[in-house]
């Protein structure tokens, strides 16, 4: 990720950098930019039995508050629709509990992006 990178590039990289923070952590891949009419979720991963929503967000500046903050109710909102969606056409994780983390990348400017994965980051 760097500063030439397009957002799409930006975004892809940091989405690629949370799956291999998460995989190493031991979670396993579901689904990876599953979409439907109401939105879009960035991975779906499993954590023991528990089935995870994860909301990727890169910052390259902290203007606005940064990418944690950027999770606002509207995207929440956004979120559980699709993470519904997903569970209605994907019924075998209907039944697993479920959780939405947010891994907030910022660079700051800074050579090495700080990574931050905030479990359980919202209810619905």
């Amino acid at each position: 990720m760097s500063e030439r990178d397009s957002p799409q590039d930006s975004g892809q990289a940091a989405e690629a950098l949370a799956r291999r923070h998460l995989e190493r952590h031991g979670l396993r891949l579901l689904a990876q930019n599953w979409r439907c009419r109401r939105g879009e979720l960035d991975l779906v991963m499993l954590d023991s039995d528990t089935v995870v929503f994860v909301e990727v967000r890169y910052r390259r500046h902290a203007a606005w508050g940064g990418a944690a903050a950027s999770v606002d109710a509207r995207k929440r909102d956004k979120l559980a629709t699709a993470a519904l969606h997903f569970l209605q056409q994907e019924s075998r994780w209907a039944k697993h509990p479920c959780r939405f983390d947010v891994i907030a990348i910022d660079a700051h400017g800074s050579a090495i992006p700080r990574l931050d994965w905030i479990r359980n980051a919202f209810d619905t």
